[in-house]
Order: structure tokens, then C-alpha cells, then sequence
């Protein structure tokens, strides 16, 4: 994206300085330096981070030319924090002060990100979104030259309708949207008169939570050249714009959510995807040698015996026709599932019998134990540029597979 950071109407006299910065390009992070270095890379200009602890990022960022959207984690109540505790709002309130007075000055600093989806569980948002208008208020007195950022989870128009008039110590709302929610994101915000300056502060494609299942529950994924699909139309699309400042990507690292390949842009090695070769196009560096193709994938039946024998196949392609790797993984659907990306474990791999496997198929004994499963299908290029999909199936007692 090549754009101004905010409505043009905002970009006038008096305005302040942040108001014609760059866009913001870049991806929201967790990772490591080397994961940083390969989001510089990539073309990325601004890296978003969620917590004090990422503090690091700052002096790294500054080192390979980015900037830095510095989240200031705020307590949710679904963790046990509460607003009617006054020593712990007092603590939380010193905390933000401490560390907003001391990296206020930092050369990579372009804006605060107060708070993460704080209001994820709680029957009524007001009151916790202004609690986050007063902290911005605080955050600003202190620093009044790097803008504040609010962020919120996509909800329906009633849940998102008090942003209209909440918050004017906020000065660009953060939406975390998924999937085709981010295609009606300008009619939304008209619809609901919501005319702060947006910036899209996770992008992400199908979520687990809108994604169809399975009839035992299992969510489908999408497979990363889906993915990269999907980016490459959001980032088009939102450039185009005149309310949104920018967009973060979600995930640039590896995290399990659902499963391990959900919303990560990177494997969990570091290897890129199409999805990362999707993100370098809309920054403006195009890749020469692409990232592996997934045309379709494919199991012989969703519901298997103990035993029984099972069949699955990819169709992929490399860009230059060169031959292909295939790595076969059972895992155990998971069970660790959280709210609002909290941490889940990840369930354990499953060793199974494989009669025969290659680039192409695989052929091997279904788990003895009756339940849930998936089988992860990682594919690789000769350059280590992966593809990812996978195959929920479930075992079933042989009385009770369905023909």
C-alpha cells in the first residue's frame, strides 16, 4: 500500500504530525529476531506487537527501518481483572504510565496500542471501552506526539454500534475482522457512523469460529494457498480505502490456535508461504519463486475403523515444475481451545502405520483409538517455501462408521 495514513480531511492544518506518516504496512508479530528480520524483508514498514514484553522489538525494529505500534496489554475480565477493584485499576493505571514515560521518545515509536479485545466475554463493552478511553487519555497527556489505537473484536452492528460515540481520547479504532466480514467493513462503518480513522489491526482469513465443520464439530480449514488468496483481495481491496489507514496480517510467526497452521503466516521453522509471498506483493516486492501451489486435497472417506485403511491425496505444484516433498502428520483434533487467542496446547501427533506415502498420496492405518483427528499435509519446495492444508477424519467403532 502506498497511501496516506489517514482521511485526507484530517490531513490539514493544525494536524499533527503522525496524521501524513507513511501507510501502515506490516503484519501484527510474535516471533523472534530472525522472524523480525524476515518481516523487514518482506517489504514490511510498521510491526504491530500486543504486550510491554515485546519491548525488544522496538530497538530491532528501529535497526531494520521499521516503526512500531507498541501494545500496552490491559487486563480482560474474562482473566480475572475487574474494573470494581480500585488498586487494581490504580496498579494498572501506574504501569502504563511507567512504560509510556520511558520509551515515549523512541525513534522506531509510531503509535500506542492500548489494549487488546479487553471486552471479549463481558455482557456489556461501555464500561471497559471506557476504561481504555481513559488510559488513552493518560497515554496522550504523557505523549502527545505518537497516536493511541483502541482494538476490538468484530461483532455484530449492536456490540460495535457504541463505538460512534465512545472515546475521544482514542484516535484510531483497531478492528480485528476475519474472513468477508472485511469486505463489508466501509458499509459497516457508515452504517453505523463510525467515522474515526480505522486500521485493521488483525486481517486473517476464515476463523475457526465461522468456518464450516464437520459433523462431529471438527472446523475446516483453508488450505495456504487459500489464504494467499484471500490477502492478496483484502490487502486490494482495503488499500482502496479512504477509512482505513492500514492493515496488520495475522499472524507473522507460528502460534496454535485450533491448529497450528490456522492463523500462522509462517511455519512454525520460519519457512514462508504463499501467504508471506502474498504479503511482499501488496508491500511492493514481488517474489520470483513462489511458494508451493495446493490445487486441491483430498480423503478417501470422513469416518474410518480402528485399522482400517486410509487414503489421501494432494494435488500441488512448485513454480518452476521442479519436484516436490511431502511430509504426512496425524495429530489428535485438539481439545485446548480458548477465547480471544489465548495460549492452547497443542495436541499430540499420532503414530500410525504408513503403508505407502509419497509427494502426491498417502496410504497408512487409521488410529486404534476411536475419536477426533486430522491429518496435516506439509508440503515443500526445493528452496524449503512451504504449503500447508490439512484433513479432518474421525474413528469410529466399525459398527458405527457410516457407509
Amino acid at each position: 500500500m502506498t497511501r496516506r495514513l489517514l482521511l485526507p480531511l484530517l490531513v490539514c492544518a493544525g494536524a499533527p504530525a503522525w496524521a501524513s506518516a507513511p501507510a501502515w504496512q506490516g503484519a501484527a508479530f510474535e516471533g523472534d529476531r530472525a522472524t523480525l528480520e524476515k518481516l523487514a524483508q518482506a517489504g514490511a514498514k510498521v510491526v504491530r506487537v500486543y504486550r510491554e514484553s515485546d519491548v525488544w522489538v522496538l530497538d530491532a525494529a528501529h535497526r531494520l527501518g521499521m516503526n512500531v505500534v507498541m501494545g500496552l496489554w490491559l487486563g480482560h475480565p474474562r482473566h480475572g481483572f475487574r474494573l470494581d477493584d480500585p488498586a487494581a485499576v490504580r496498579m494498572q493505571e501506574e504501569s502504563v504510565r511507567r512504560f509510556v514515560t520511558r520509551y515515549r521518545t523512541h525513534p522506531a515509536l509510531l503509535a500506542w496500542g492500548i489494549g487488546n479485545e479487553v471486552e471479549t466475554g463481558v455482557a456489556d463493552p461501555k464500561p471497559i471501552w471506557q476504561e481504555v478511553n481513559r488510559l488513552a487519555g493518560i497515554v496522550k497527556s504523557l505523549d502527545p506526539d505518537h497516536p493511541t489505537l483502541m482494538v476490538v473484536a468484530d461483532n455484530s452492528d449492536d456490540w460495535l454500534a457504541p463505538l460512534a460515540r465512545c472515546c475521544a481520547s482514542v484516535d484510531l479504532l483497531g478492528l480485528n475482522l476475519y474472513g468477508g466480514s472485511v469486505f463489508q467493513l466501509p458499509e459497516r462503518l457508515r452504517r453505523l457512523g463510525i467515522v474515526k480513522p480505522v486500521v485493521v489491526t488483525e486481517l486473517g482469513p476464515l476463523g475457526q469460529w465461522q468456518a464450516g465443520r464437520k459433523p462431529w464439530g471438527a472446523p475446516v480449514e483453508l488450505t495456504s494457498s487459500q489464504k494467499a488468496d484471500f490477502f492478496r483481495d483484502a490487502l486490494a481491496f482495503l488499500a482502496a480505502q479512504p477509512q482505513v489507514a492500514g492493515a496488520f496480517p495475522f499472524l507473522w510467526g507460528a502460534k496454535q490456535e485450533q491448529t497450528g497452521t490456522w492463523h500462522g503466516l509462517l511455519l512454525a521453522d520460519g519457512s514462508a508461504t504463499a501467504m508471506t509471498d502474498a504479503l511482499s506483493a501488496a508491500w511492493g516486492r514481488p517474489v520470483t519463486q513462489a511458494a508451493p501451489l495446493i490445487r486441491g486435497i483430498g480423503i478417501a472417506a470422513d469416518e474410518f475403523s480402528p485399522g482400517q485403511t486410509m487414503s489421501a491425496g494432494v494435488d500441488a505444484a512448485s513454480f518452476d515444475g521442479s519436484p516436490l516433498a511431502t511430509v504426512w502428520e496425524v495429530r489428535a483434533e485438539a481439545t485446548d481451545l480458548r477465547a480471544g487467542g489465548d495460549h492452547e496446547t497443542a495436541p499430540p501427533r499420532i503414530d500410525v502405520t504408513l503403508q505407502q506415502a509419497d509427494a502426491q498420496s498417502v496410504r497408512f492405518t487409521a488410529p486404534a483409538a476411536p475419536g477426533a483427528y486430522r491429518l496435516f499435509i506439509t508440503v515443500r519446495d526445493r528452496l524449503g517455501k512451504a504449503a500447508t492444508a490439512n484433513l479432518p477424519f474421525l474413528v469410529r467403532q466399525p459398527n458405527s462408521v457410516r457407509e
